[in-house]
């Protein structure tokens, strides 16, 4: 699942696990995947054709264009995203009062706010943890060339992404289901209410 492109401003990573900045990543798909004309630079992939025997096959982690088309874009480019603000729930799309309650435990006994940090919700710094920290395979981390670790995602705007599950890779269906995964790996006893509760706020972010 691609990463949400708002609410980036002050966010560190970008990619779920951590490859890179928005930059990087722009730069990628930009270069990469969209085949546009321009440079890309990552020894990472290019040097790596264990791990990578595609990428460094066709010296991905190496493309220079001339003209380079795309470079000159990148800084507009991402300009452009740091502005764009993570979207509101409408009013009428949670219970106020319940999230109000929820949001007590978020910031406290269920222990959310460790991690996501209001206002950014996630971590200001470093914001990555390994797949044993938060109690998931680390199939998709092992993956990335270097740190494997998962970044912890933003979640202002969260609604927007609840069509088609939570996380890289969607394994979570629903809020209940991130709800009763942390409760159960971090042995947080929260009770039926309490998961209602943080539900509400979570839809309210």
């Amino acid at each position: 699942m691609i990463p949400a492109a708002y609410g980036l401003a002050g966010v560190n990573l970008h990619t779920y696990n951590g490859w890179g900045s928005v930059t990087y990543w722009n730069a990628y798909v930009a270069n990469t995947q969209m085949h546009g004309k321009g440079t890309f630079f990552d020894p990472r992939i290019q040097n790596n054709p264990d791990q990578f025997p595609v990428g460094s096959k066709m010296s991905l982690g190496n493309l220079r264009s001339t003209p380079d088309l795309v470079t000159s874009k990148l800084a507009a480019l991402h300009y452009y995203q740091l502005s764009i603000p993570a979207p509101k729930p409408k009013k009428d799309s949670y219970d106020q009062l319940t999230a109000g309650r929820g949001k007590l435990l978020f910031e406290g006994r269920a222990r959310c706010a460790t991690c996501h940090v209001a206002p950014l919700f996630t971590e200001p710094g470093w914001s990555m943890h390994t797949a044993e920290e938060i109690g998931i395979d680390n199939f998709q981390a092992s993956r990335s060339p270097d740190k494997k670790f998962y970044r912890t995602t933003p979640l202002g705007g969260l609604f927007v992404r609840a069509q088609g599950g939570f996380y890289h890779d969607g394994r979570f269906a629903d809020y209940a289901a991130v709800v009763e995964h942390y409760n159960g790996h971090l042995r947080l006893n929260l009770s039926e209410q309490d998961k209602k509760d943080l539900i509400e706020y979570l839809k309210s972010l």
